[in-house]
């Protein structure tokens, strides 16, 4: 008999398809906030000139905007920006950009907590992904998502150690943004290898949720939902990068594959070789997935025979390997998809493997990694 418990976040609710100063507006309105302290991606930011927008929407409530957050949001920047927030007295943080943007604005909120404004000082609020500064947050975030990376829903974050060369993870209740808005307007400007590369791994979130050791019956429903969202949606937006519709639909998409996420359901190795890939050899968020998700449900089929045909329904492939279907969206979106594409080589296998198996989520996968060995098994044909 299957038996869980779910858990919701601490959220106050997702505003999807409203202009995104008009929503930004009514939820600072709404929720008293004088001090705003906006976080945002630099190339964003000048594209669609976000000071000027944010000015207007929110008037002398805008205190400053910051921006410098670079690729898996290292520990010194992330510093920086909660300096900045502190210095201006901040009571909001608006994060406008994608996953490394958001996740820093996240992690930003326990460095306001706990007075740490220096890199070395995130030793005291880290523990191998378990939670240990846990007094209450007083500075929230909103979050304006302009990727696919699903960062805006989650309690989580990952922050890079670049003096320890390796990506490390967050985790506090509270982190989950306040209010998520989403707009498709401000996905415009997004590269296009960064915007469906991050709805690859919203798929990954979707695939690895239903396969995984504690999978949830509501994370099930949203899964098989997110996946047909994205799985037409991510082509649709290649065809046509104007189709807003489109856009919007596979934002909804990433939100429905975050639904496990929110709720506790553990990941498996597509993840965890993914966290190593982005914090150790500096891959991209999405594209990771797009390397490691494909041959991580082939070595994981024994374990997870029941799901797959599911998998490969809801992508609008039925009857056909789910692995396959997969990775026909992938090589139809054009993306990177191989690890000598990206830059690492086979002699860095080992070292690749050994820091997999120190991967939370290299655990918990839905079958047993019994050393680095299997992980080199996983990736035999992904060079």
């Amino acid at each position: 008999m299957r038996a869980g418990a779910y858990r919701f976040p601490v959220a106050d609710g997702i505003v999807f398809g409203v202009p995104w100063r008009e929503a930004l507006a009514a939820e600072v309105r709404r929720g008293g906030f004088s001090r705003v302290f906006a976080l945002v991606s630099g190339s964003l930011a000048r594209a669609q000139d976000l000071e000027a927008g944010l000015r207007a929407a929110l008037g002398e409530t805008f205190v400053a905007m910051h921006s410098g957050i670079g690729a898996h949001s290292p520990r010194a920047d992330v510093a920086a920006a909660a300096r900045r927030a502190r210095e201006v007295g901040a009571d909001v943080v608006v994060a406008i950009g994608g996953g490394s943007v958001i996740d820093a604005a996240k992690v930003m909120q326990l460095c306001l907590a706990a007075g740490v404004f220096a890199a070395e000082g995130f030793d005291a609020i880290v523990g191998g992904g378990k939670p240990v500064h846990q007094q209450a947050l007083k500075t929230r975030v909103i979050a304006l998502p302009s990727t696919l990376s699903g960062a805006e829903f989650t309690a989580f974050a990952g922050v890079t150690d670049t003096a320890r060369r390796r990506k490390e993870m967050y985790q506090h209740r509270q982190m989950t943004p306040l209010t998520v808005i989403l707009d498709p307007a401000l996905t415009r400007d997004t590269p296009a290898e960064l915007w469906l590369s991050t709805g690859v791994r919203a798929v990954d979130h979707a695939v690895e949720d239903l396969c995984s050791i504690n999978s949830q019956p509501l994370a099930d429903a949203a899964s098989v939902r997110a996946l047909g969202l994205l799985g037409r949606a991510l082509p649709a937006t290649r065809r046509d990068p104007d189709d807003l519709s489109a856009r919007l639909d596979a934002m909804i998409g990433v939100w429905l594959s975050m639904v496990g996420s929110q709720g506790g359901v553990e990941k498996g190795v597509s993840h965890a070789i993914g966290h190593v890939l982005g914090g150790t050899f500096g891959v991209s968020h999405g594209v990771t997935s797009c390397i490691t998700l494909p041959h991580a449900m082939r070595w994981n089929a024994p374990a997870i025979t029941g799901r797959l045909p599911e998998i490969a329904a809801a992508l609008g492939r039925p009857g056909e390997d789910a692995a396959d279907a997969v990775a026909k969206l992938i090589h139809g979106l054009g993306l990177p998809h191989t690890l000598g594409a990206v830059g690492v080589t086979r002699d860095q296998g080992p070292l690749l493997a050994e820091l997999t198996m120190q991967d939370r989520w290299t655990g918990t996968n839905p079958r047993k990694v019994n050393g680095p060995q299997d992980i080199l098994d996983i990736l035999k044909d992904a060079w």
